[in-house]
């Protein structure tokens, strides 16, 4: 029997930037217990991309697990029959088709008014400016939360990623988290009552919102409440750093930007590459269900174990230089989104939002965007990774 090697990692530091970690934890002990997380943690692609598939091992159903706890049991936390149900209903909010129909041109109107207001500034945080903003839209748009700002959605949405990353056991986290889920469902419920009292048309916009299919699918008011706040939890988030870290990817490798304008690289591939290289969602938990062996290593029922979806996404068996922001790599063996039955209902949608929308319009709309010397980005996080500040300067 071998036993997973025990391998301790400084959680600030961690915090601050994952990669040095990951990368010796891949190289050395790719399958390893670490105490500052009270569980197994998996880091080489192709061990993810096989076990993720296999919920009867690594089950996504964790009733004593923090998000379940704090948002209730939602889609990402059911298995088999009972997330396949659910993933049904939302798909329709979220399809190629939706996004085609409505979104994709949602978005633009709102990216034309946020740039419009930046324009005449000459300055700005684009996290909070932008990449925020922009997301915060599309999540009012999508959940049919249209009384929520674009700041109030990235609050809550921030406050619950916090909270369900806070494996640390911060009670003001903890707090923060439960007044965010407190004031969504009141929203969501009131939006409930709004669409079952008034039924609407699914060729309409709010007719295509999540609350809105979750309704006419007879779902119950309890699951739409979680399956709306993880979609604003992922949804949010991920976005908006996808938008303001690959403006700043571009803009800190003047080589790369210069191809993709010069058209020898379209923004689909800056968007891939970027989610490859700074992954946002950088990990998945898992139950362990069942004894097994992986990688060469027993690890037992009862525990926890850790996806490092971006320790995946830089191991050098897939990716040359993986460290290397490259527009023209091949990233078809990324798994940013996940790789088995709980890969990402609305990677669709933010494909369109950041590739179609957020970064070609930002170019086109701010001449001469550059990053501002005199405030360097700063990025942090682990389980969920972005710019936390992101200044730029334009004519």
């Amino acid at each position: 029997m071998t036993k997973p090697p025990v391998i301790d990692i400084d959680m600030d530091a961690f915090w601050r930037d994952p990669y040095p970690a990951l990368e010796h934890l891949r190289s050395v002990a790719p399958v390893a217990f670490v105490p500052q997380l009270d569980g197994i943690v998996i880091t080489r692609r192709d061990d993810i991309d096989v076990w993720e598939k296999r919920v009867d091992v690594f089950s996504s159903e964790q009733p004593g697990g923090l998000m379940t706890r704090l948002m209730g049991e939602n889609m990402m936390r059911r298995d088999g029959m009972p997330h396949q149900t659910q993933r049904r209903q939302i798909q329709t909010a979220v399809s190629p088709r939706t996004v085609a129909r409505h979104w994709r041109e949602a978005f633009r109107d709102s990216a034309r008014t946020i740039l419009q207001g930046l324009s005449a500034r000459r300055s700005a945080d684009l996290c909070t400016d932008y990449a925020m903003l922009l997301s915060g839209e599309a999540q009012r748009l999508i959940t049919g939360l249209e009384a929520i700002s674009a700041r109030d959605m990235d609050a809550h949405s921030q406050a619950m990623i916090d909270g369900i990353a806070n494996y640390g056991g911060d009670p003001d986290i903890e707090a923060r988290c439960l007044s965010a889920v407190a004031a969504l469902d009141a929203a969501i419920n009131a939006r409930i009552a709004d669409f079952e009292t008034t039924p609407t048309d699914v060729d309409t916009l709010a007719g295509s919102s999540m609350i809105a299919v979750l309704v006419r699918a007879g779902a119950p008011h309890e699951q739409i409440r979680a399956n709306v706040k993880l979609a604003i939890s992922g949804g949010q988030n991920e976005p908006r750093d996808a938008i303001a870290g690959a403006i700043w990817a571009l803009l800190s490798h003047p080589d790369q930007l210069a191809m993709v304008l010069d058209g020898v690289a379209g923004w689909d591939r800056v968007f891939e590459e970027y989610v490859r290289w700074m992954s946002p969602i950088g990990m998945s938990p898992r139950r362990i269900a069942t004894d097994a062996l992986v990688g060469g290593v027993d690890i037992k029922a009862g525990g926890r174990a850790f996806f490092m979806f971006s320790a995946a996404n830089r191991d050098p068996a897939h990716f040359d230089n993986p460290d290397r922001f490259d527009v023209q790599r091949d990233t078809r063996k990324h798994i940013a989104f996940g790789a088995g039955p709980h890969f990402c209902a609305g990677a669709f949608a933010a494909r369109a939002l950041v590739a179609d929308v957020a970064l070609p319009m930002i170019f086109d709309r701010l001449p001469s965007l550059r990053l501002d010397p005199d405030h360097p980005a700063v990025f942090r996080g682990w389980a969920f990774r972005g710019p936390v500040t992101m200044h730029a300067r334009w004519h």
